[in-house]
């Protein structure tokens, strides 16, 4: 058996992939704000504000994303809320990684030591100053290491974003392989794409960890 890939369908892919970098971009930025707030939510909010979060967060880890992304694209409409695919994509995915990285928020706000407020409350500054400038920026290098677990998931979970006719990366891949049946050549290349994706991220996080890392400071697991 020979492996037959013609580059020719290089172009094509390279344009899938920037698709698929930029639902892996914007699903991650909006699970970074939601996912803080939610943390904030379920550590330092009261009952009312906890409560709601929490089953927010049950929600999102205890369905599965394809039943997630089939209500925002094919669901809503029945609503009169009509999204494109691209932004279907991104909401549904956005609005997932954010219930696991709020978790991941939550681990590393409650790593931080409870003297640190404390000691940020009898300098005078209030509750919401002592979490913007004492907390969360402990918080946030801490997170790193279980954080970018979440982005390399999602890089890899937003190839099902195809199932709604968008033309990712494995999107572009399957519309190729259908065309001309080399189903097994295609998905290798698709494949090895998404693991060069992996270790690029990889390395590129464990940089930006040695260099935010906090002296003394240990590293957050993941949430409960």
């Amino acid at each position: 058996m020979t492996f037959n890939f013609d580059v020719s369908y290089l172009p094509q892919l390279a344009g899938g992939l920037v698709v698929t970098l930029e639902v892996t971009s914007c699903c991650i930025a909006i699970g970074i704000v939601l996912g803080i707030l939610l943390a904030l939510g379920r550590v330092y909010g009261g009952r009312f504000i906890s409560i709601p979060c929490s089953i927010y967060i049950h929600f999102f880890r205890g369905t599965p994303l394809l039943v997630q992304l089939f209500i925002v694209y094919f669901g809503l409409p029945n609503w009169g809320i009509r999204l494109s695919a691209f932004a279907s994509g991104i909401l549904a995915l956005g609005l997932n990684t954010a219930a696991y990285q709020a978790e991941y928020f939550r681990g590393a706000i409650q790593a931080v030591k409870a003297g640190q407020m404390v000691a940020a409350r009898s300098l005078g500054l209030t509750r919401l100053q002592a979490i913007r400038h004492v907390v969360l920026p402990q918080a946030l290098r801490l997170v790193i290491p279980p954080w970018s677990n979440e982005l390399i998931l999602m890089l890899k979970y937003s190839s099902i974003v195809f199932s709604i006719a968008l033309y990712d990366l494995m999107g572009v891949g399957k519309r190729i392989a259908s065309r001309h049946f080399n189903y097994f050549e295609v998905f290798i290349v698709l494949a090895l794409l998404y693991l060069a994706l992996v270790l690029l991220i990889t390395l590129g996080l464990r940089w930006v960890e040695r260099r935010l890392r906090v002296p003394g400071l240990g590293t957050a697991g993941r949430g409960a």
